[in-house]
């Protein structure tokens, strides 16, 4: 921000800097669109948008209701003046991915969503698109985050940026990172928990179809009832995931990251079933850690069967975490500095919904 390679259209506030991420703000403006895009190598999402957008809708003062089912891209009010050797990768919030609201990055020539260029200079977009729940949104509001990546002169190319399995387990014997036994697929693997009750007497949430519009604004403030279907423990211990339905599940490890790495959930894996896990799956340094200093979170998913229904087993795997070193140990991690709404999670809906 001192440099000048993050810029702002409004004053940056010290409650976006997270532990290894930026969170980034909607700007006064969204555009409705028939569809998702991607300008390609030659165009602006501003030329697309002149092209392609239906609506143009006010955020300011109250904002609008953005409506289920619909596309919006939405400028923010951040831009970038990154150094040549310095790129960008984007995740929705937390609380974005556990209202089901599909948000992701666009940048100008990208030719890929959730991902700035080395050296990008120009604006950034999100592309919204509330999945169960209309929400009402206002400028200013925070659905994703950036985090940043300095990529190594000698080695240009470089795409991947993850800790091998050799390091994990090298990593998990001096301070463990789940609380069971490490079962390691390049990244950690989790598995579900379907076996006892984790939150009012339930292993998870099935998002309800017909609902009221949420204010994104508001916490704590709506009723679990009036949005989701409560799913008790079943004497099989399974669960049916019909094809587009919206679940609210957690994993039976419990997890830390360590102070000195961030760790992002795989989206899917097609080897462990047919269906998208974690919309939000960025977990910042020192995310799960308990007051005892071993792990003490769990991950809460975020899950969509796709095309057909598929039986989930309890500890069945499901997702992957994959770990990334820090360039440094950050001055505050996750849950020291500010409100942190998910710090010590079971299974925890969105921030707002009232607490149970």
């Amino acid at each position: 921000m001192r440099d000048g390679a993050i810029r702002a259209a409004a004053p940056l506030v010290e409650s976006q800097i997270q532990p290894a991420s930026l969170d980034l703000r909607l700007g006064p403006k969204a555009y409705r669109v028939r569809a998702s895009f991607l300008p390609g190598p030659s165009r602006s999402v501003a030329d697309m948008l002149s092209q392609l957008k239906s609506d143009e809708i006010e955020l300011g003062g109250d904002g609008a209701v953005l409506e289920r089912g619909c596309f919006y891209v939405i400028p923010l009010l951040e831009d970038l003046a990154l150094p040549e050797g310095v790129s960008g990768a984007a995740n929705p919030k937390s609380s974005t991915g556990r209202l089901d609201i599909f948000t992701r990055l666009i940048a100008d020539r990208a030719e890929r969503f959730d991902l700035v260029e080395r050296g990008y200079r120009g604006p950034l977009y999100a592309e919204v698109s509330p999945r169960s729940f209309s929400v009402r949104a206002r400028a200013g509001a925070k659905l994703n985050q950036l985090r940043f990546r300095r990529h190594d002169p000698d080695a240009p190319l470089k795409t991947s940026f993850a800790l091998s399995d050799e390091a994990l387990a090298g990593v998990h014997a001096q301070a463990a990172l789940v609380d069971g036994p490490l079962n390691l697929r390049d990244g950690v693997v989790l598995r579900v928990d379907l076996s006892e009750p984790l939150a009012a007497g339930v292993v998870g949430y099935r998002a309800q179809k017909h609902t009221d519009v949420i204010d994104l604004d508001k916490i704590g403030l709506y009723r679990v009832e009036d949005f989701w279907d409560s799913l008790p423990v079943r004497p099989d211990k399974r669960l049916i995931l019909d094809p587009g339905d919206f679940y609210i599940l957690a994993s039976r490890e419990r997890i830390q990251i360590p102070a000195d790495l961030a760790a992002e959930m795989a989206p899917m894996d097609a080897a462990i079933g047919e269906f998208r896990v974690h919309y939000a799956g960025f977990f910042d340094p020192g995310f799960g850690r308990s007051t005892q200093g071993g792990p003490g979170a769990r991950a809460v998913l975020e899950v969509r069967s796709r095309e057909v229904p598929f039986i989930l087993e309890d500890g069945q795997a499901i997702g992957r975490l994959v770990y990334e070193p820090m360039l440094q140990v950050p001055e505050a991690l996750y849950g020291e500095a500010g409100l942190s709404n998910y710090q010590g999670q079971g299974l925890k809906l969105s921030k707002h919904f009232e607490a149970r």
